[in-house]
């Protein structure tokens, strides 16, 4: 692209031949072969200001001042670079309690969803929603347990499950109110 912002930097404003090259990383003679349309034959002209490198201003002052030189404009990205959570590795002495500890999420905080069960656990939603409708094949067996106390989640995760599922309820409460004063 360097060749293109040059033509268009030729064609369409009065600076240097040394400033376009010093610009594009390009050589003067380059530049001047350019402006007497022996090389770059035929590169379509690429606007420096659209694609966000120039801006008007930066040009009129290079303009102005020859010993100037242009300066590329700098984008500030703010790209976060989160990790994606791997799943945790459950030991094998430890799986056996995650049956128990939903259980436990079931009884003590009714309003966490099944998704929400299954990823502070780790294990899928049709194991919570079996154990939910009792219909888990080791059902009777099943005691209670804290996945806190046995290592299965943290308390950090588990109260931003809660914050979240507090959360929604909320809303989804003052929807329906709305939707009562709508329909009065």
């Amino acid at each position: 692209m360097p060749k293109a912002t040059a033509v268009w930097l030729v064609e369409n404003t009065s600076l240097s031949f040394k400033q376009i090259a010093d610009f594009c990383n390009l050589h003067e003679v380059e530049v001047q072969g350019i402006a007497d349309g022996e090389v770059a034959k035929g590169i379509k002209a690429y606007n420096p200001i659209i694609a966000g490198q120039l801006t008007r201003e930066e040009i009129e002052r290079s303009s102005k001042d020859v010993h100037r030189s242009l300066q590329l404009l700098k984008k500030e990205l703010n790209i976060s670079t989160k990790e994606r959570k791997k799943p945790k590795y459950t030991p094998l002495s430890k799986r056996q309690d995650r049956p128990d500890a939903i259980l436990w999420l079931i009884k003590k905080y009714p309003e966490l969803l099944d998704a929400q069960i299954a990823r502070l656990i780790g294990t899928t939603k049709n194991t919570v929603v079996s154990i939910k409708k009792r219909t888990y094949w080791n059902f009777n067996n099943l005691s209670p347990k804290d996945p806190i106390a046995i290592n299965l989640c943290s308390q950090l995760d588990l109260e931003n499950a809660l914050e979240k599922a507090k959360r929604k309820i909320k809303r989804e409460r003052e929807k329906i109110e709305k939707e009562k004063m709508d329909s009065s």
